[in-house]
């Protein structure tokens, strides 16, 4: 629809309900929008109450410094330990920023995600709300201890200041007008528990007072929330409480104690849908010309409040609200990014010397482990009253040394594996130019490693080496000839070398096999078409036991069993694309690399 509101809209009502209900939402995930999420933010920070504390907590936080720890200059200097508070504790009752959540360590996260569970750290006490500025690439997201724990997640990539007309003063003056008594309502809500539902106790004067207090009455927010989550495909027992939380805050911006259908939807928009991994099942149509059953004369009062407002129609109404990408990528089986890193990024590994920094342990600096001198007098300060001799300063012993860690972030490869055979027609072969073209480009952005191998005739051959350089790729993919026979077991088999070749350099190599899946040159030369699918098969098995990511793209115009075996085998994503053209082949890869 054209008045769809954009994902800045759902931005800055998503601030606005978790300025009323801050503890109970945790906060938002934005990705991307550069000067759009500081405005998202300026309206979250406005809604809050006077003089709340707002923290920007940098992804290299130490422990220390975002719970609370040891004041080694205090302790040094006074001669007994003197404790100093923590980022999140200084926070409380506010506002905490996390710029660059992509990169934050999943210790850091974990550490800030039990803090939101139990509101408090150590004997203080933090109530905060949450927002993860997330600027990641594709291969990158939230870590998701933290992610679990925040309300809403929102894409911000193509949005721009001028898509609102508020200014960000009158839009922080609306949400704290809005949410002033919202928030004091909710506040009372929390503390006494869930109302009764009017008509049940003597606030039967709601009814009255509201012509559609009949209707509402009968809605059972709890039920239509869970069958909305089921029906997407969301897992998280979290999401379902979230969403009626967000309903609860909705309704305590419009003025109202009773949750109402908008509500709902509203809620199922800015939470579930975020959360989703699959499209419902379609409502069978038979269902709508069946008759109503007879209302029964002697039905109690427990039947006679079901609910008249089905799942189906607050499901509907959430999923014309989606934005057409996500039904794409729905509908292609494409879930959202869980815990698990993309197959297709860099693996993180531990470096003794640089890289990114984290936390410190206890160790002994040897074998090129750095020690962190800082770190190791604040294990050593709260001894010094036991240890002290009077033969100097500070007395270090070998329990207190620490050493400071680093992690690397590995580079990729994309092994590009292209059937150049006759049984690939001249127009098929355009559309994986097309599309190996594309996937280039967007490697060389990420400043990744690609190559590309090629085969035809009776063998494959290495056509670009692994390079970042775009201009010899196209000048490859140019050069890239057609004909002949289709060993594709000598394909696989050169992909599988390469791979292990770059791994061994401390790459992470990522295939990706367009192909018709059907091999007719036996890895001997012989054209052998039983032998060369057993040659294939085995080739697919040994990529799959060396436990390399892949993507199968099967181009043949009908996908044939073929294709879905050797992808099995593989342990590859299959990718049916009979009718696609480059630009679709380049989102299907880029989304199993980003799965």
């Amino acid at each position: 629809m054209s008045d769809a509101p954009s994902a800045l809209d759902d931005a800055l009502l998503a601030a606005r309900l978790c300025a009323v209900d801050p503890v109970g939402l945790g906060g938002l995930i934005l990705r991307g929008g550069g000067a759009v999420r500081d405005q998202v933010v300026a309206a979250l920070r406005a809604g809050l109450p006077d003089g709340a504390p707002s923290r920007r907590i940098p992804v290299h936080v130490d422990d220390d410094a975002l719970l609370g720890g040891l004041d080694l200059g205090a302790t040094l200097a006074l001669g007994r330990p003197v404790r100093q508070r923590g980022v999140l504790a200084a926070a409380d009752g506010g506002l905490v920023v996390l710029p660059m959540a992509e990169r934050m360590t999943d210790a850091t996260a974990a550490r800030i995600a039990a803090a939101l569970d139990a509101g408090a750290v150590e004997d203080a006490t933090v109530r905060i709300a949450v927002v993860a500025l997330d600027d990641g690439v594709e291969d990158e997201s939230v870590p998701p201890a933290l992610a679990e724990r925040l309300s809403f997640r929102i894409d911000l990539s193509g949005c721009r200041v001028l898509d609102v007309d508020a200014s960000p003063a009158q839009a922080g003056a609306q949400s704290r007008n809005d949410g002033g008594m919202a928030q004091r309502a909710m506040t009372e809500r929390c503390a006494t528990g869930p109302r009764p539902s009017p008509g049940k106790d003597e606030g039967g004067k709601d009814e009255a007072q509201d012509r559609n207090a009949g209707s509402r009455s009968t809605i059972d927010p709890h039920a239509i929330l869970a069958a909305t989550a089921l029906a997407l495909g969301v897992e998280s027992a979290r999401a379902p409480l979230f969403a009626l939380r967000a309903a609860r805050a909705a309704a305590a911006l419009s003025g109202r104690e009773t949750i109402d259908a908008d509500d709902l939807i509203l809620a199922v928009r800015l939470v579930l849908a975020a959360r989703a991994t699959r499209l419902p099942a379609p409502l069978e149509a038979d269902n709508a010309s069946d008759p109503p059953p007879p209302p029964e004369s002697d039905s109690s009062e427990e039947e006679r409040a079901t609910p008249d407002l089905p799942e189906d129609m607050i499901l509907e109404a959430a999923l014309a609200t989606l934005p057409r990408d996500v039904l794409e990528q729905l509908a292609a089986g494409r879930g959202r990014r869980g815990g698990k890193r993309a197959r297709g990024a860099g693996e993180r590994r531990k470096s003794p010397l640089h890289g990114r920094p984290l936390g410190a342990r206890a160790g002994v600096p040897r074998g090129g482990l750095r020690l962190s001198l800082i770190d190791t007098l604040r294990a050593a300060a709260p001894w010094q009253a036991l240890r002290a001799r009077g033969d100097g300063p500070v007395h270090i012993r070998r329990d207190d040394l620490r050493i400071r860690r680093f992690e690397t972030r590995a580079e990729t490869l994309t092994i590009f594996v292209v059937d150049a055979s006759g049984s690939a027609a001249v127009a098929r072969l355009a559309e994986a130019k097309g599309a190996v073209e594309l996937l280039l480009a967007q490697a060389y952005v990420k400043r990744a490693q690609v190559a590309l191998i090629a085969f035809r005739g009776a063998g494959a051959e290495l056509l670009l080496p692994p390079t970042r350089s775009l201009t010899r790729a196209r000048r490859a993919l140019a050069e890239l000839p057609g004909g002949g026979g289709t060993p594709l077991a000598a394909g696989l088999e050169a992909a599988r070398t390469l791979a292990e070749a770059a791994r061994a350099r401390g790459r992470t190599p990522f295939l990706v096999v367009l192909t018709d899946g059907r091999g007719n040159i036996a890895l001997d030369g012989s054209a052998v078409r039983e032998r060369a699918e057993q040659d294939a098969e085995q080739a697919a098995r040994a990529i799959g036991q060396a436990g390399i990511g892949a993507a199968f793209v099967d181009t043949s115009a009908r996908p044939r069993p073929e294709g879905a075996r050797l992808a099995l085998a593989m342990g590859a994503r299959y990718l049916p694309l009979p009718r696609a053209d480059a630009a679709a082949m380049h989102r299907a890869v880029s989304a199993v690399q980003a799965a």
